[in-house]
């Protein structure tokens, strides 16, 4: 059974960084895409980042901003962001999907995370 649990939400000033971090519990991890989305009150949850073997991919409004890794040695993936603007504010969820992935949809993940909560305020 897989799980996820992500970690590094806070509340901070625009123009600050943090590192969000989720930790993969089960089998295979290298194997799995895993992404980042995030969902902002009354909106619908937004693609932010995904990185499936060595390919990465960022929604438009991050790019350039926010940076994804991986160590699969640890079953952890990471999303570094900085230059936070207040837009940015949202509940971030770790996601994955057990196949490698060509154009991230949400509908290709699976398994998800219970979300942290990042306020980014001006």
């Amino acid at each position: 059974q897989v799980a996820l649990v992500e970690s590094g939400g806070g509340s901070v000033q625009a123009g600050a960084s943090l590192r969000l971090s989720c930790v993969y519990s089960g089998r295979a991890f290298s194997s799995y895409t895993m992404g980042w989305f995030r969902q902002a009150p009354g909106k619908e949850r937004e693609f932010v980042s995904a990185i499936s073997w060595s390919n990465t991919f960022y929604g438009d409004s991050v790019k350039g901003r926010f940076t994804i890794s991986r160590q699969n040695a640890k079953n952890m993936v990471y999303l570094q962001m900085k230059s936070l603007k207040p837009e940015d504010t949202a509940v971030y969820y770790c996601a994955g999907a057990p196949f490698m992935i060509q154009t991230p949809k949400i509908e290709s993940f699976s398994v998800w995370g219970q979300g942290t909560q990042v306020t980014v305020s001006s």
